[in-house]
């Protein structure tokens, strides 16, 4: 960028400059607001209108004839003109712009603005989900548990992969903040779900998850490298320099940089009193308006100025207008007056300064009347110089002696005496600089040179030269060689090199030497040293001084003066001086004279600046050039005639003043937002700290009013939210508030003037805002998507409230306001479902993208398919609204309501599809139970989330009363048709039933048992929300149960009968596998039955299903009985074939001398053990085992014991007694090792034959001996 500051290198450049300013141009521009820099291609010179015209007629072809030029090149010509047009009004407005940054006195730029965020655009949302589709597919070194994989899996599928991120990105309003905080958001409520674990905190593993993700998302870039690929953005966040500011309104206006530079140059803008001169006669030109005004109002007459006056919407905010045109102007002069004087000179750098606002500014000079003009006194005129006297080398003194000792002092008058180091005599050189202040224009300052006295007597040292000199401000500060006064009788010449340099005060604008002639001071013409004094903004003073004096002799202050080049006077040039100017007011003038133009031209640019007035001085003639001062004057002479040769000397000595600022400001601001729009960062229509000051600064400076300012704003941001661009509604909301308070009149300031346009502006305005936020709202899914930008929707709300009053202090009825929000709502269900079907139409293959309930119920489908497709659309809309929920439901928490019955909106369009599609499905096809579970499972979720505060909710609500009446039939129709099945089941299976085992019963039995769960398993997890149909659907299930159960242990039991009598009734009889798979069956129906149909009572008390548990208890009773009975006819033949060795029998002889052996108890003892062991191994019931084997052993002791009682008065015989005694034992052991219990086995029966036996034993061994100790001794050990 060209140095603002720095005029052409050299004169061989501004030859170059010269030569080829006829090829230079600027380019032309469309003539709308949005265009871009980008477009500027077409250019057109900047000259003369006359030149301009040349120029396009160059540009087609010659014709013989007006009339036979084509439209199309009339066209393009106009367009050409209207280019440049645009581009002379941006030229203007940049003019002003320039001006408003290079001297601020009214604004800066704010610091408390919330910081942006870098966008997102389309090609990084390509990348971010390419990088988290290879982190999905494994392709990254990202270490990541099951869980996170999980949740980047729904994230990718349900944010990244959705058209509304795309459409939120396009809308500019995305930043890498979205993305991360709804992933936050997303992964909070997973780790919440987690289970806890020991020495690992759930925050851990978010902040975890979460530096995992940024990993995902920042991809293989170096994150040090971030901060410096952005700082140079960044800058439009910050506080920016004038530089910055300059660039920025380049871009934004269209401007050329060597057309900044022209206009930079020749506005001065580096030149701090040229723009508090140029603010001051600005300032001037608009408080003759008001007062212009204010005449004409007196006299009756319209107000007509250089430009049409505003009309009011009430005649007597005229009045009111004027005077507060005459406040704003005032305001605007003390903010002027508060600043610090500053310096003028031209080397000045590009810094904002620091406004110091004056508290108390009535006192300020510029409010006094004329009639109390207050006279400066000679203390208000007091300046302090600075002065640097560098003492470099002294020359001719070769009469000393080199090694004589030499020294300096220097002094200025009045002040302290200063030395320097001491040298010798042959090298007398110290470059020492000694520093002074001094409030004398005019100072003396003395400089002495010494040696050292070598003499014993000697007291001072020796002075050899002296020199005085009397600098001035304009006093060259290179050094030069002065001659000193030496003693008379030295006929020696010492010079001596000094550097001089007395700095400029703050408050000295001025000074030189001039011939001046006035009637109430300087009354005679002489030459005087004059310096222009200023005391504030807006006072200045002429004041002469002599040498060696502070005070001013004689001084003028300049207020209600005007200068100008005047000729020569001929008697006054006769006495001295040649270029003469005068300052002049009513009733006095003053003559001033200098030998040399370049000062006069200076003198009456000074004064110029310090008068502040509308004229500007021409000076008669132009320098040609010349050295020192002089150059100043060629340089600003030379940036004026390039400004002019380019044609821009129109805008920089145009007068503000008679410029609709307003229709500029509009332009300006129009151009900036699209600027920032396209910048980088996420702005959401927010300004930049720096274009916010430069447009209040010129809103302030140029008078342009707020409620005008912020109705344009309105407009530009409607118009782009309206063509899809996210913009922040809190942004609209305070421009709105503002021109609501303003036209409304309710402004905490007090009343304020409306003009007609701004009323019908707002209330236009108004309307559209009205409706884009009925329209956001309406599509509140789309407009904030996934909650995005965070607060938009609640802010929305917010506003579109304040939109509906009709009066700012009144505050909507809430009736109204739900009203409103209502009728969006309802829209929204249907643009929301047609989204959403639109959505399950392309997931299903369809690219036409055309959905309607006709093709998605069209009537080529098959009946599953169009199953299948609700089914689908069933889960996105569940999806739907959820993410309603999730994201928008803490913006609607004040209308809660209302958002359900915007659910049951979308929920009876979805109904619409649902009944289309069931009527198609065949009668007894239960394929649709599904979608009823789906729905009535979020149904039912929406119910038990919501607190108990919030009563209106999706659960009971009129689409699940629907979705209930719709599947009751098919519920009541589907267990009819069970219960129907199960039964046949029961028949067909007992008839053709082989009693195999499997499972713990039959093959019919785990089918019956295993239909009856599933069908209670089945209406159970149907949790049909209905409660009496719901305890109608369990009792009737209960019952089905119980009669099912019954019905398969009647069948059971009757098998049984039959079963068990096959079988040969001896010792080889073992328990048929049939009769222990009819008994497992019976167990199990036992067991089943408890969990069918349990005992249950009601509200009165009465018990159901209790039935069929003393049922299956007989049955198992019976079971037994009828077990044991036929095991124990076993024992009954074992104890008929000892019956045949009775005492006193006839065949107990005879079979005594076959010496039988053991071998029907061993038979007997091993039948027992066998069936002992098939009964454990085969049975599944623990319990029936146990009282199985209780019930058989206690049949047989019974039986044992009543063959012995029968046999009392008999002796036994040795074989009956062995044998006996084999089987007590050995049936003893074998049922004790199957669990049976001692109060059993050791029951009374058991002791009575015990003891028989003993008796006989001890009998039998008395009388027959060896024969019995040889058996018995067997049995003992048995025993």
């Amino acid at each position: 960028m060209l140095d603002p500051s720095s005029s052409e290198e050299s004169s061989s450049d501004n030859d170059a400059w010269e030569d080829n300013s006829d090829s230079l141009s600027v380019p032309s521009q469309p003539g709308g607001p949005g265009s871009s820099n980008d477009s500027l291609q077409t250019s057109v010179p900047l000259s003369s209108s006359s030149v301009h015209r040349s120029s396009i007629a160059s540009t087609r072809p010659a014709s013989p004839s007006p009339s036979l030029i084509s439209e199309k090149e009339r066209e393009e010509a106009e367009r050409l003109e209207a280019e440049e047009e645009s581009h002379k009004k941006r030229l203007q407005l940049y003019v002003f712009v320039m001006r408003c940054i290079a001297y601020p006195f009214n604004a800066k730029q704010p610091t408390d603005m919330a910081r942006r965020q870098t966008k997102v655009v389309r090609q990084q949302l390509t990348t971010i989900k390419e990088r988290f589709q290879s982190f999905i597919s494994g392709k990254t070194t990202i270490v990541a548990d099951e869980a996170f994989c999980n949740a980047v899996q729904s994230y990718y599928e349900v944010f990244l992969k959705s058209d509304r991120v795309l459409k939120m990105v396009l809308s500019g309003g995305c930043s890498s903040t979205d993305f991360r905080e709804v992933f936050k958001s997303n992964v909070e409520k997973r780790v919440r779900s987690l289970p806890e674990i020991d020495g690992l905190s759930k925050e851990t593993v978010l902040s975890s998850w979460m530096a995992k993700f940024d990993a995902i998302y920042r991809g293989e870039e170096d994150p040090r490298k971030q901060p410096q690929r952005l700082s140079t953005s960044a800058a439009s966040e910050l506080i920016l320099s004038k530089e910055q500011l300059y660039e920025m309104f380049q871009n934004i206006l269209g401007v050329k940089k060597f057309e900044h530079q022209l206009l930079f140059n020749a506005c001065q803008l580096d030149n701090a009193d040229e723009q508090a001169s140029q603010i001051r006669r600005e300032l001037d030109g608009r408080l003759q308006q008001a007062e212009t005004m204010a005449r004409v109002m007196m006299r009756n007459q319209s107000v007509t100025l250089t430009k049409k006056g505003p009309k009011f919407i009430v005649k007597e905010m005229e009045k009111m207008n004027v005077e507060q045109l005459r406040s704003a102007v005032s305001l605007l002069m003390a903010n002027l007056e508060s600043l610090p004087v500053s310096k003028g000179n031209t080397d000045s750098k590009y810094s904002l300064q620091k406004l110091k606002r004056a508290q108390n500014t009535t006192m300020s000079m510029m409010e006094v009347t004329e009639d109390s003009e207050p006279t400066l006194s000679k203390s208000d005129v007091v300046l302090s110089f600075s002065l640097e006297v560098v003492v470099m080398e002294v020359q001719g003194l070769k009469f000393l002696a080199p090694n004589r000792i030499v020294y300096c002092t220097m002094e200025v008058e009045g002040g302290e005496k200063l030395q320097t180091d001491q040298a010798e005599a042959s090298k007398p050189t110290w470059d020492t600089q000694g520093d002074f202040t001094t409030t004398h224009p005019l100072p003396v300052v003395k400089i002495k040179l010494f040696t050292e006295n070598t003499g014993v007597l000697s007291i001072d040292d020796t002075l050899l030269g002296k020199v005085m000199i009397k600098p001035t401000p304009n006093t060259p500060k290179t050094p030069e060689w002065h001659k000193m006064a030496v003693a008379k009788q030295s006929q020696d010449l010492i010079k001596i090199k000094l550097a001089i340099r007395m700095d400029k005060p703050q408050n000295m604008k001025h000074c030189g030497w001039m011939y001046c002639l006035g009637k109430a001071v300087w009354k005679k013409w002489k030459k005087r040293f004059f310096v222009l004094v200023q005391v504030s903004q807006y006072t200045f003073a002429m004041c002469n001084y002599r040498d060696k004096k502070a005070d001013p002799n004689e001084m003028l202050q300049l207020d209600g003066y005007t200068v100008d080049y005047t000729d020569a006077v001929l008697e006054l040039e006769s006495q001295g001086g040649r270029f003469f100017f005068s300052t002049v007011k009513e009733g006095d003038s003053v003559v001033f004279a200098c030998d040399e133009e370049v000062d006069r031209q200076l003198w009456v640019q000074a004064i110029y600046r310090a008068t502040g007035q509308s004229h500007k001085p021409v000076p008669p003639t132009q320098l040609a050039g010349g050295k020192g001062s002089n150059a100043i004057i060629s340089r600003l002479q030379g940036d004026a005639d390039r400004a002019r040769k380019h044609g821009m000397d129109e805008f920089i000595h145009s007068d503000p003043s008679v410029f609709d600022h307003a229709a500029l400001f509009d332009i300006l601001q129009e151009l900036t937002l699209d600027h920032r729009l396209n910048d980088s960062y996420s702005c959401l229509g927010w300004f930049s700290p720096g274009q916010i000051f430069v447009m209040d600064e010129y809103c302030a400076r140029y008078g342009v009013r707020g409620c005008h300012r912020h109705l344009s704003y309105l407009k530009n941001l409607l118009d782009r939210a309206e063509r899809g661009t996210m913009i922040d509604p809190t942004l609209i909301h305070y421009s709105f508030a503002f021109c609501a308070a303003h036209v409304i009149g309710n402004k905490p300031d007090g009343i304020s003037t409306v003009t007609i346009d701004e009323k019908d502006t707002f209330d236009d305005t108004k309307e559209r805002l009205r409706c884009l936020l009925e329209q956001q709202i309406t599509r509140f899914r789309y407009s904030f998507p996934f909650g995005r930008p965070e607060g938009s929707l609640k802010a929305t709300l917010s506003l579109l409230e304040r939109v509906l009053q009709k009066d700012i202090a009144t505050p909507v009825p809430p009736e109204e306001v739900r009203g409103v929000i209502r009728k969006c709502l309802e829209e929204a269900a249907l643009v929301n479902y047609e989204q959403v079907s639109a959505y399950a139409r392309i997931e299903d293959g369809d690219e036409s993208g055309a959905v309607s309930r006709e093709t998605l119920n069209s009537e080529d489908s098959t009946p599953e398919k169009r199953l299948e497709d609700v089914i689908h659309l069933a889960e996105l809309c569940i999806d739907v609204l959820q993410q309603n929920e999730e994201h928008h439901g803490e913006a609607f928490a004040w209308f809660s309501d209302l958002l359900v019955e915007h659910a049951e909106i979308f929920w009876s369009l979805f109904a619409v599809d649902m009944d289309a599609a069931m009527l198609v499905q065949p009668p007894d096809t239960w394929d649709s139970f599904p979608l009823f579970l789906l729905l009535n499972d979020y149904l039912r979720s929406e119910g038990l989330s919501l607190s108990t505060a919030k009563k209106v909710n999706l659960c009971g609500g009129a689409f699940h009363m629907k979705l209930q009446d719709s599947f009751a039939p098919q519920v009541i129709r589907y267990v009819d048709l069970m219960e129907s099945s199960i039964a046949q089941s029961i028949h067909r299976g007992f008839e053709k039933e082989k009693w195999e085992p499997k499972g713990n019963g039959t093959d019919t039995s785990e089918d019956l048992f295993w239909k009856l769960e599933a069908l209670q398993s089945f209406v159970r997890d149907l949790h049909w929300p209905q409660e009496e149909f719901a305890k109608h659907l369990d009792h009737r299930l209960k019952l089905m149960a119980a009669d099912m159960i019954e019905s398969c242990v009647n069948r059971t039991m009757t098998a049984f009968e039959v079963y068990i009598k096959k079988g040969r009734i001896n010792s080889d009889y073992r328990v048929m596998t049939e009769l222990s798979v009819m008994m497992n069956v019976v167990n199990d129906a036992k067991d089943k039955a408890l969990k069918l149909c349990p005992p249950a009572v009601d509200q009165e008390q009465h018990q159901y299903h209790t039935t069929i548990d003393h049922v299956i208890q007989g049955f198992l009773s019976e079971q037994i009985k009828l077990m044991v009975e036929k095991l124990t006819l076993v024992l009954a033949n074992v104890l008929a074939k000892l019956s045949r060795y009775d005492e006193g029998s006839f065949l107990a002889p005879i079979l005594t001398f076959t010496k039988p052996g053991m071998e029907s108890a061993d038979d007997y003892c091993e039948f027992v053990r066998d069936n002992l062991d098939c009964i454990r191994e085969r049975l599944h019931d623990e319990e029936f085992v146990l009282n199985l084997f209780e019930a058989w052993y206690t049949s047989n002791m019974n039986l044992l014991c009543d063959w012995l009682s029968d046999r009392l008065e008999l002796q036994l015989h040795v074989y009956q007694l062995n044998s006996l005694l084999r089987v007590k034992s050995k049936m003893y052991r074998d049922f004790e090792l199957h669990m049976v219990g001692h109060s059993c086995l050791n029951s009374k029966t058991f002791e009575n034959v015990s003891q028989r036996l003993q008796v006989e034993k001890a009998t039998a061994s008395v009388m027959h001996g060896e024969d019995l100790m040889s058996q018995s001794s067997m049995s003992e050990e048995d025993e």
